[in-house]
């Protein structure tokens, strides 16, 4: 439950900040150079738009068995993760990892992937958890 709620927070204060520097997002995920320009802000706002759902979600209903939220998160998690990652790759400067928008600003390393890791382990977690509090929860229905 705590795990939920703490992510729930930190993806809501993703999206907050990311939605209050709309007008820089695409120029933030420019630097990772994986799509045209023309479908940064298209892509910014899908992934806003999940970020304060999901997060939300996550921190108004820590104790839900729901996986929406968590599969959500969990996509969140792989984008940024799968940003992240192949720019790094590639040797791409990346000065505004862009997780905050134009605040809490961190260049792109080794640290940045790690906490990347991180949420994805966190969302292997959430998902397992879901699982077996549902488990739980039929079999004490029957």
């Amino acid at each position: 439950m705590w795990l939920r709620a703490v992510l729930g927070a930190i993806l809501t204060t993703m999206g907050v900040g990311q939605l209050a520097s709309w007008p820089a997002m695409p120029d933030i995920l420019a630097a990772y150079e994986f799509a045209p320009a023309a479908a940064l802000p298209w892509f910014a706002a899908v992934v806003i738009l999940a970020e304060l759902t999901s997060g939300l979600w996550l921190l108004t209903r820590p104790r839900s068995c729901a996986l929406t939220p968590v599969w959500i998160y969990t996509a969140v998690a792989v984008i940024w993760a799968g940003l992240a990652a192949q720019a790094f790759g590639r040797g791409l400067t990346v000065d505004n990892c862009g997780c905050f928008g134009r605040f809490l600003t961190q260049r792109l390393g080794w640290f940045v992937l790690l906490q990347d890791a991180l949420l994805l382990i966190y969302a292997g977690l959430m998902l397992r958890a879901t699982r077996k509090a549902r488990t739980r929860a039929a079999g004490a229905t029957r």
